[in-house]
């Protein structure tokens, strides 16, 4: 039991991880198009709890937002339009296995690659400096609020008239004749 306690917080990490590992495996693997998207939802949500367990509250609440919900309705929305039926009939892998698996072998080489030259040392996390505003430790929502507003302020608006044009124009398309 004591082995739990201590190392309670790395092995909610291995489950969290190994779920949104397993989901993601699923998105790509599952044949009907709403199992995917459940899967898909579910790897969002094991995300968010890595984040949380990183203590990134404000990331894991806009993972959950944004993606666990704006995207996921997204992606119904598409599936419900798209016409499955004749998507069902066609041969969907064909002949794609051995460049997938070419693929896969080089994106696990250079993994392990990045993963043998990086050094990993507490030292290059202090929360501190990650929560920190002119020197006073506040919350991690202050603290990415401030860098926000005060230094990316412009980028930040841009990106907010991007996604109200993206808006407007989804209204447009979705809107009947």
């Amino acid at each position: 039991m004591e082995f739990l306690l201590v190392n309670g917080p790395g092995l909610l990490f291995y489950l969290f991880a190994a779920l949104a590992v397993l989901s993601a495996i699923l998105v790509v693997s599952l044949r009907n198009p709403m199992y995917s998207a459940f899967a898909l939802l579910v790897s969002f949500l094991a995300v968010a709890a890595l984040f949380f367990l990183l203590h990134a509250e404000f990331l894991a609440v806009v993972q959950i937002f944004v993606y666990g919900g704006g995207i996921m309705v997204l992606f119904l929305f598409v599936i419900m339009l798209v016409n499955l039926h004749r998507i069902q009939e066609a041969e969907i892998y064909g002949m794609q296995w051995p460049a997938a698996l070419l693929l896969a072998v080089m994106l696990i080489g250079l993994v392990s690659w990045v993963v043998a030259r990086v050094q990993f040392s507490p030292a290059n996390l202090a929360p501190a400096t990650l929560v920190s505003v002119d020197g006073e430790v506040v919350g991690n929502v202050q603290a990415v609020a401030w860098q926000l507003f005060q230094q990316y302020l412009l980028p930040f608006e841009i990106a907010s008239l991007f996604l109200l044009v993206a808006m407007i124009g989804a209204v447009v398309l979705a809107r009947k004749d």
